[in-house]
């Protein structure tokens, strides 16, 4: 099978538009977490959000690629090109055929559909935009990134609720362990802060209500936990076959060594009490990856800051590694940029690539109460320095989706 590496990265985050930015602000702990603005959300049960700040996207992009484009598809567009940059593959001699994108979302363009919608029943269909359907539809963002780079690779866009990109992302690593592609853009997308979506979780209770302290609002494994937080953005990554990227003499963060997925087959938002689902893609990602849970230093957990996810996660941590589940540092990167639905994976994905890379794991923000069914060390206070052989990212979506990702250092 065709060993694949990752050669470049790129990020927009509510604590960071670039991947150093994203990174450093991970490592310092920071809070991306604030009031809602861009609507009023007063009347709303959860007011709070990650929201991205100060981004520019015209500094790698063009106008006429923003305009029109929901915002879930200019933070794909905007992720992808400083990937591609990262992993220097903007090259004339780059066989692009041989290159594909899988840029997943877990609902598209919602704010375009809410707009529209508005529009159909204040001034008829005859008023409907007909750029609606092109860029409302998830899977759009995938053919913009084909579009403006040229490759004409695989190209598609999964969508399995809160594990779409880290599914995309184990897809794309399959099309280039099969040969189906060298090089493969992947990652995901989403900007879900909307009126409908946020009245639609609201109402299912599963958002934080800590609406006073948003600062605080997230705090995944914490016993005053209280629901999730809703957050934006993009993140991709760059997969390369090996041999590929050797020839070309690219930088190699890392090696993508395994993946796997399964289903709860439990309900449609709960997860599986004892997180079966959970502990039997991380064990299968494992085995694909021919690593043995002695040889996992790290793991980036789902971790929502919901009470069932949180609980579940954690009984399945410790079937699957036992004893020496309490040994190994767990950190969410949820607790600072909220959860980024199907965005989640990707952004989790990064981070979970570069501590591999760095030998250095960011910490749990609003860690603080200890729960006697989340006992693991969760690395709360600060970043924390550990040697870092492999880690996996886990996701778990709505239906009972669960992706796992087993990333390890790179030797050649």
């Amino acid at each position: 099978m065709r060993r694949v590496v990752i050669t470049g990265l790129g990020a927009v985050t509510p604590v960071g538009n670039s991947i150093s930015r994203y990174w450093e602000n991970l490592l310092a702990g920071a809070n991306g977490i604030r009031r809602i603005e861009r609507f009023d959300s007063s009347g709303f049960y959860s007011q709070i959000a990650g929201q991205i700040s100060g981004f520019e996207p015209t500094t790698r992009l063009e106008p006429g690629e923003i305009r029109k484009q929901d915002s879930y598809a200019v933070f794909a567009l905007y992720a992808s090109a400083e990937a591609i940059e990262d992993a220097s593959l903007i090259d004339p001699n780059l066989d692009k055929t041989r290159v594909g994108v899988i840029l997943s979302s877990g609902i598209g363009g919602i704010a375009i559909m809410e707009r529209e919608g508005a529009v159909l029943l204040e001034k008829g269909p005859g008023r409907v935009s007909p750029y609606l359907v092109p860029t409302m539809i998830p899977d759009i963002a995938a053919g913009l990134i084909a579009i403006k780079w040229g490759f004409t690779g695989p190209n598609f866009c999964l969508v399995s609720a809160c594990a779409s990109s880290t599914h995309g992302i184990g897809v794309a690593f399959r099309a280039i362990q099969h040969g189906e592609a060298d090089v493969m853009v992947a990652g995901g997308a989403e900007s879900p802060i909307t009126p409908l979506s946020l009245a639609g979780f609201s109402s299912m209770r599963a958002l934080s209500s800590r609406n006073d302290e948003p600062e605080k609002a997230s705090r995944p494994f914490d016993a005053e936990r209280d629901g999730f937080v809703m957050g934006e953005g993009a993140a991709a990554v760059i997969l390369e076959e090996l041999e590929h990227a050797k020839r070309r003499g690219a930088r190699i963060y890392a090696e993508m060594a395994g993946y796997a997925a399964t289903a709860d087959a439990h309900h449609i938002t709960a997860p599986h009490p004892e997180g079966l689902g959970a502990y039997l893609v991380m064990e299968r990602a494992l085995a694909d990856a021919g690593l043995s849970t002695d040889d996992i230093d790290y793991i980036n957990a789902h971790g929502t800051s919901t009470l069932l996810n949180d609980k579940a996660e954690t009984r399945a941590i410790k079937r699957l590694f036992g004893e020496r589940a309490y040994r190994i540092p767990v950190s969410s990167t949820k607790s600072m940029v909220g959860h980024m639905l199907g965005a989640a994976g990707a952004v989790e994905c990064v981070a979970t690539t570069l501590a591999v890379a760095n030998d250095m794991v960011h910490p749990t923000r609003n860690y603080e109460h200890p729960d006697p069914d989340c006992d693991l060390d969760y690395v709360p206070g600060s970043a924390r320095q550990v040697p870092v052989r492999a880690a996996i990212s886990n996701s778990f979506g709505f239906g009972g989706h669960n992706a796992c990702l087993a990333v390890k250092k790179f030797q050649g």
